[in-house]
């Protein structure tokens, strides 16, 4: 059960990109809500669908997500498949949610991709004159950080044989699982993250030559003998 507020008339709405910093704004955020005894929410856009994300920003969705009911966040907001400026969209979010103050990091105008010239703080203080803004001084990902260990992501289904799910690249004739296989880069074996929607949510498991290894992770229905 989440704390009450006891401060209604502050909010604090924290965006945050891909990246290492993402969690230490939130956390920023966090301990500033603290403070002010204040709900909280945190806010990631992209112009691309949520099923159509790579392993990478998946996974960093899932984190924040996870991170959000650690700290008791109100609400974590996903704008996914949002063809509008960025800045439009955070003018549209706060005025929803009430936010009296936007914590952004440092270098969010080269991360965004929608704000390529000018000032980003700049123009979103234009658009969003009704709050107070935190710029926190964010550190630029080395290339060794940014660069990514996998593949274009390929669709690609799971059955079972024998004790094992395998992944197949053909749709098989009987039940199994769709979704998309991301092969590490540099390998001969089909190795990498297939990731998949179920009840909503994003999964992924392991694959190791072609294996799962992580059955754990599989819904519970799924654990059962598939029938063919």
């Amino acid at each position: 059960m989440k704390h009450v507020k006891g401060r209604l008339d502050e909010s604090i709405l924290v965006c945050v990109y891909y990246g290492q910093n993402g969690e230490r704004l939130i956390r920023r955020g966090q301990k500033i809500a603290s403070m002010l005894d204040c709900p909280l929410y945190i806010l990631s856009v992209d112009s691309q669908p949520f099923d159509t994300f790579d392993a990478e920003k998946s996974r960093y969705i899932e984190q924040w997500k996870s991170l959000s009911e650690e700290l008791e966040v109100e609400k974590f907001i996903l704008r996914d498949n949002e063809k509008r400026p960025i800045q439009k969209v955070i003018s549209d979010v706060a005025k929803s949610y009430g936010i009296s103050q936007i914590i952004v990091g440092q270098s969010a105008q080269s991360r965004w991709e929608e704000i390529t010239k000018g000032s980003f703080l700049n123009v979103l203080l234009k658009e969003v004159p009704f709050v107070d803004f935190h710029i926190v001084a964010v550190q630029r990902p080395t290339e060794e950080e940014i660069y990514d260990t996998y593949e274009k992501g390929v669709r690609a289904y799971l059955v079972k044989e024998s004790n094992h799910f395998k992944v197949a690249f053909t749709c098989p004739k009987y039940v199994s699982i769709e979704g998309i296989f991301f092969k590490e880069i540099g390998t001969d074996f089909d190795n990498g993250i297939f990731k998949f929607t179920y009840n909503d949510k994003m999964h992924e498991v392991h694959i190791v030559e072609g294996l799962v290894v992580d059955e754990k992770h599989l819904p519970a229905e799924f654990l059962s003998p598939l029938q063919q």
